[in-house]
Parts: C-alpha cells; sequence; structure tokens
C-alpha cells in the first residue's frame, strides 16, 4: 500500500545533503515493507540486513565503527554489491543501538552511500547507543496509516483525491460515502496488517482476529521492553486507556489504572511508552499562552492508544454498533473521536497536541496547538448541528485570534472559528482550509520528531 512518506523518502534520496536516515517509529506500522519497496522502486541494488536475527551483524557494531569492516561484513551478510546505487537497510536498530553512533561514521566516510537505520526508538535505546551523531543524520518518523492514506488503500481513492483538491462544495456532496469511509476506518483503524485484511477480505470478523493479534503482541513486546514490575505497569497504564477514554475523563486518572497511585509511580513507564510511539501523551497546560511548550504540566495528561481501530478492538467494540450508530456507539463517540482526532494531528502535522483545563474546570479545551504565533484551541465533536457553547466561552475569555471545531458538520468559517468535517482533516492540515493553515507555519518548538 502506498504510504505519503514514500514522497519525504524519494526526496532524501535526491537531496545533494542526503545523510544517513534514522527511520523511527512503532512495531507494526509498516517501517519494514516501506523501506524495501523504497530500495526496490529507487535503486539498483538492496542490502537489507535485519539486526534482530543476524546476531553477527549486532558483534559487528559492538566492536567497532571502521565503515570498510562494516561495508564487508554488510556484503558477507546480504550477498548485495555495495556502491552507491545500493540501498543499505540496518533494520530492527533497537537490537543494537550502537548502530545510531555508526551513522556518524557512514556520513564522515562514505558519504556516498545511502544507509536507513530503522527501529522503535526510545530515550533507552538512544541513551545504550553511547552518543546521538547531532548533525550528522537526517530523521523520519513512519506512523500508521492516516485515514487518508486509508482511503488510497481501500479502494477509495477518488474521495482521497477530492480531499488533496480542497473542493469543499464538492467534499460536502460525497459527504455519504466520506462518512461510511470514516466508520469503516473507526473499527478496522490504520495498522497496515488490519488494513490488508479488510481490504483483501471485506470480513470484520478477520479484521478483529487481526487486531486481537496486534495488541496480544505489545504486551508480550512489554516483557522484553521492560524489566520486572516496569511491564507489568505497562500492562496496566495500556489496559486503562480504553476505559478512561470511554469515561470521558478530562486526564488519565492513576488511581483507577491501581489504587492509591499517582503520576509519579507510572512516569518513566509512560515516558518510554509514548516515545516509542505505543501510545500518545497530550499534557495538560496551565495556560493557553505562548509557547504552550513552557505552561506543560509533567503529571497531567491525557492517553491515547497509537489506533483508533485497537482502542475499538480493545473495547470489544463490534462492528455492528459503529456501522448502526446504535445507542452505545454514541455512548462510546466523544472517545473513539479524540482518539481518531489526535492520532490525525500527528500523523498529518508537524504539531503537538495538548490540552486544557483551568483549575475551576470551567473552562476546557479538547486540544491546543501551537502554531506560528497563534495558539488554537481545538473542540472535538461528532456531532451534525453542534453548539459550540464551551468553545465560545473559551474563546471569549481568552480573546484568540481564531479557534477550530473538528465535527460532521461541513465546512464553514463563522470568521472567529473554523468547523472542519471530520473526515476532511487531511485537507485541513495540508492548508486547503480557507483562514487555517498551521502546517504552513513554523513548527511547534515543543514538538519531537
Amino acid at each position: 500500500m502506498d504510504r505519503v512518506l514514500m514522497r519525504d523518502l524519494a526526496a532524501w534520496k535526491n537531496s545533494p545533503q542526503r545523510k544517513p536516515l534514522l527511520l523511527d517509529g512503532p512495531r507494526r506500522v509498516g517501517k519494514t515493507s516501506l523501506v524495501k519497496e523504497f530500495g526496490r522502486r529507487y535503486f539498483r541494488h538492496t542490502a537489507y540486513v535485519d539486526l534482530a536475527e543476524s546476531p553477527g551483524m549486532r558483534q559487528v557494531f559492538e566492536e567497532d565503527y571502521d565503515i570498510r569492516r562494516v561495508l564487508l561484513s554488510i556484503n558477507a551478510e546480504t550477498g548485495a554489491e555495495i556502491t552507491p546505487d545500493t540501498l543499505i537497510i540496518l533494520d530492527e536498530i533497537q537490537e543494537a543501538p550502537k548502530v545510531i553512533s555508526a551513522l556518524k561514521s557512514f556520513q564522515e566516510y562514505t558519504p556516498r552511500y545511502p544507509v536507513i537505520a530503522s527501529g522503535t526508538l526510545s530515550g533507552t535505546v538512544f541513551r545504550q547507543s553511547l552518543s546521538y551523531p547531532v548533525g550528522k543524520i537526517d530523521r523520519l518518523r513512519l506512523h500508521p496509516l492516516s485515514f487518508y492514506e486509508f482511503l488510497n488503500a481501500t479502494g477509495d481513492e477518488g474521495l482521497a483525491k477530492l480531499l488533496d483538491a480542497g473542493d469543499w462544495p464538492l467534499i460536502s456532496a460525497f459527504r455519504d460515502r466520506f462518512e461510511f469511509a470514516l466508520k469503516n476506518y473507526f473499527f478496522v483503524g490504520r495498522i497496515p496488517e488490519c488494513v490488508k485484511v479488510f481490504t483483501e477480505t471485506r470480513d470484520y470478523g478477520k479484521v478483529r482476529s487481526t487486531q486481537r493479534g496486534v495488541l496480544s503482541f505489545y504486551e508480550e513486546d512489554f516483557g522484553k521492553r521492560f524489566k520486572g514490575k516496569e511491564a507489568d505497569t505497562a500492562r496496566l497504564i495500556w489496559r486503562s486507556i480504553p476505559g478512561q477514554l470511554a469515561k470521558k475523563n478530562k486526564k488519565f486518572v492513576f488511581s483507577e489504572a491501581r489504587k492509591h497511585s499517582r503520576a509519579a509511580d507510572f512516569e518513566s513507564v509512560c515516558h518510554t511508552l509514548s516515545e516509542s510511539g505505543v501510545m500518545t501523551r497530550v499534557p495538560r497546560v496551565s495556560k493557553p499562552s505562548l509557547p504552550l511548550s513552557a505552561f506543560e504540566e509533567p503529571h497531567a495528561y491525557k492517553l491515547f492508544l497509537p489506533d483508533v481501530g485497537l482502542l475499538n478492538a480493545a473495547s470489544s467494540i463490534d462492528a455492528r454498533v459503529i456501522l448502526e450508530e446504535n445507542r452505545l456507539f454514541r455512548e462510546l463517540l466523544g472517545g473513539l473521536t479524540q482518539q481518531y482526532v489526535c492520532q490525525q494531528l500527528i500523523s498529518e502535522s508537524s504539531y503537538k497536541p495538548r490540552f486544557y483545563l483551568s483549575e475551576n474546570g470551567r473552562y476546557a479545551m479538547d486540544f491546543m496547538i501551537h502554531a506560528g504565533n497563534e495558539v488554537f484551541p481545538i473542540e472535538v465533536t461528532a456531532d451534525v448541528n453542534p453548539k459550540s457553547k464551551r468553545l465560545r466561552a473559551y474563546f471569549d475569555q481568552y480573546h484568540l485570534a481564531k479557534a477550530i471545531r473538528f465535527s460532521l458538520a461541513d465546512y464553514r468559517d463563522d470568521g472567529w472559528r473554523i468547523n472542519i468535517p471530520l473526515f476532511a482533516m487531511h485537507t485541513a492540515l495540508t492548508h486547503k482550509a480557507p483562514g487555517f493553515s498551521p502546517r504552513a507555519q513554523a513548527p511547534d518548538p515543543g514538538a519531537k520528531l
């Protein structure tokens, strides 16, 4: 399936300032498939090394960073001729963190050789790498499929083209098809193997079986990534997220995950899970002012899973609940929609979402983004005719330049507020919505790659 990041990889290949590339992302999001397809499309040869399966290559990077010796080892491992038209892929680098340090030597001694190191990274991995090659590497992150990529993967390329065109009257004319596709996305989600099963079978039962396998994989992986009680804590946090989103908690309540617990008890594990992309941590800000990063509260945040489909699977929500929009679906819709908006913001923009809740609880915003010289408050609702009373109260209280609402209503600019259809977030985030162009502005200084 085509991924938007392929364009960035092609630009990296052709850049005269190209450096070794570090491709990061959560497990099971398609990093290996993407880099192999990139090699097939754009290079004469590909030398692929799976460091998880090759103890010999792991040992090579443990001993030294002699690039001549490393290249000989890659040739022996893969059988590929190593030339400037050979893409060297070092995959699963979390199994050999010193590869990150070795990228500096590739840049300094063999800059003509294209190298991609890919894996799931966290602070722990970087600390094991000995040193981070600042200024010596390029870096990209791959997320699971956005709704836009889902449309392209599932045979709705025409709808994706409408989003690219930014023709709002046409987008509104096809809203029934967009809404049906969005319901499928809510159930199937954005993990590539789940999308592949859906595309090939259109069988919701087989999709759910695949989702359960992915959930089990993540929980088993916690046992490899954490030691002792930390692995149990990771599973406890992970399993608590669906229930807390369903309750519409204003923030993650640690005592609901484990009695008498506080944020400090979970901080280290939460930080690692968030860094690796297995979950998303959205911090609370104490003041809706610039820069938002300066007003983050370290122990108050919302937690989201990496995928709305996995959230449904973890909550045991049947496909009929979503497709038929019964009472249970309406009760769960708030948490599902916030999950969806959060993952779209992360996948399709460079902005780090936060949220705001005043001390007295009177003023609350689902998300906040820092774009250029402005703070944009974001309200999230799945209503077709939303009232936005709390958004208006918030806007009047803090005198902001513009407010954003993501809902099922059609696109509309009311002057003080822009309404973006949930299924057209791609159009807005690629600055095709008049009055809303945060991606065209300077990125949030608090955001990470």
